[in-house]
């Protein structure tokens, strides 16, 4: 029997590819996207949805070279997820194990190519985080989904 972690992260990383799908366009079929996260040092849910990406443009990318789809009409951006958080009082991106397991706020960001906000989670593990600190994660995060997405469309080709 799966946990609720395991459906939480499943719910969030079908949420985070469902955003930049027509479905409409994709008609009625389904695609089960199976990803684990192999060797995971924090953001294990961040990866499955960066990683998940790629397996759902190659999926799509399939289709497409079989007629079953038009791919510029069914996918219609690419999505990344990263964790940043406030740890020893700095704001930090992509946490580590040690880090996340030591923060004061934790936080994982899911955004679009375009910069469209899928998804936010933040928690203060202690002392709640102020508006200055959200924006400095936000910035954090921005950022480096920006490089997931170039290395997605690099290894799309």
């Amino acid at each position: 029997k799966q946990g609720g972690r395991t459906l939480e992260i499943q719910r969030l990383v079908g949420r985070s590819l469902r955003s930049v799908v027509d479905l409409e366009a994709l008609g009625e079929v389904q695609i089960t996207v199976d990803c684990d996260v192999v060797q995971a040092d924090g953001g294990t849910r961040t990866a499955a949805i960066t990683g998940g990406f790629i397996a759902l443009h190659d999926c799509l990318s399939w289709m497409h070279a079989r007629n079953m789809i038009r791919l510029d009409k069914v996918l219609k951006d690419y999505v990344a997820a990263i964790s940043c958080g406030i740890y020893e009082g700095v704001p930090v991106l992509d946490l580590d194990y040690a880090e996340d397991s030591a923060a004061q706020t934790d936080a994982n960001f899911v955004m679009t190519g375009k910069g469209g906000i899928v998804e936010i989670q933040g928690t203060a593990e202690g002392e709640p985080f102020t508006e200055e600190e959200f924006q400095a994660l936000m910035g954090l995060a921005r950022k480096g989904i920006s490089r997931l997405i170039e290395l997605q469309k690099m290894a799309v080709g």
